[in-house]
């Protein structure tokens, strides 16, 4: 089979584009792998449950006994270790299971919104 001189030109230029077009596409263009895009839903998705346990959080350390002793050692603790505070005291565990990376993550926040205010 003969194929014309024009057509190895033509295969190696589409051959290009595809490349350029993948570089470009995964580049600038939003698409993602896989495993990138299962690794941003798991982000959210425990952002978004940290979000909606914040409030939780902040209710409980309210009603807790002592609350507003507890408001004013939290308020005196710096920033790093209100946190660590508000989960010492429970007021960030949820019954069962949490991942004690989300039980960190919902006890910072807790701490952040205005709990006595």
């Amino acid at each position: 089979m003969k194929i014309p001189v024009e057509t190895k030109p033509a295969l190696w230029g589409a051959a290009g584009g595809t490349i350029a077009l993948a570089i470009a596409g995964f580049t600038w263009g939003g698409c993602v792998t896989g495993s990138k895009a299962e690794a941003d839903a798991t982000q959210r998705a425990n952002s978004a449950v940290v979000v909606a346990l914040a409030p939780v959080c902040v209710e409980k350390f309210k009603h807790a006994a002592g609350a507003s002793a507890n408001l004013v050692v939290l308020k005196k603790a710096d920033s790093w270790a209100q946190g660590d505070f508000v989960e010492k005291g429970g007021w960030a565990a949820v019954a069962r299971s949490n991942p004690p990376t989300q039980v960190t993550a919902v006890a910072q926040a807790c701490a952040l919104l205005p709990a006595g205010a």
